[in-house]
């Protein structure tokens, strides 16, 4: 997004003793603070990342994020709850495009009732399989990218002496991450 002069002046007379720490991020700082905008108020959080010099930046060191508002209460708390907002958001958007939920509507309302049944079923159970079953969420956050790497993988199911067998593409990439994700899965305690 094209940065605006304007706002970058606002964000620019914020005084240092203004800002306010937050635990926001893991290797780095981060800042809320306030500033007057064309009569409105702006709520900014500028964050630091120390280990990773290839951020896009808006001044020298510091990445920022602002919004506009007109709601009551103090910087921080509006900048906690803008950053749950965006939360549902993430969401939202994995539902349509991580689950097929933007192939509603159908023009029938029992066929878009029950495709939003399974969508956010299955949202639901790729949601929770993270959750539980892998290590690092870095890589497979995205709901599309963890259906494509362990949901829909190229294997083939053989039953021999009673007993079934998954046998796995040879030198498939993310073999070990499935493999570590089903012990995971297999090793929680049955529900009460």
């Amino acid at each position: 997004m094209p940065r605006q002069p304007v706002i970058t002046a606002a964000i620019g007379q914020i005084p240092d003793q203004d800002w306010v720490d937050i635990a926001y991020t893991d290797g780095g700082t981060a800042q809320v603070a306030e500033a007057c905008w064309d009569g409105w108020r702006l709520v900014v959080r500028r964050t630091r990342i120390d280990n990773d010099p290839n951020l896009p930046t808006l001044f020298a060191d510091w990445r920022h994020h602002a919004f506009v508002t007109n709601r009551q209460g103090e910087a921080v708390e509006l900048d906690r709850d803008h950053r749950a907002h965006a939360t549902v958001e993430l969401s939202i958007r994995e539902l349509k495009h991580g689950v097929g939920l933007n192939h509603c509507p159908s023009g029938q309302f029992n066929a878009n009732a029950a495709w939003l049944l399974a969508a956010t079923l299955a949202h639901n159970l790729i949601r929770w399989t993270q959750l539980l079953g892998t290590i690092d969420l870095t890589r497979l956050r995205n709901a599309k990218t963890f259906r494509r790497r362990l949901l829909t993988l190229p294997g083939r199911l053989t039953r021999t002496a009673r007993r079934w067998t998954l046998h796995l593409p040879a030198r498939w990439p993310w073999e070990h991450v499935f493999e570590d994700t089903l012990g995971r899965l297999r090793a929680l305690p049955a529900p009460m």
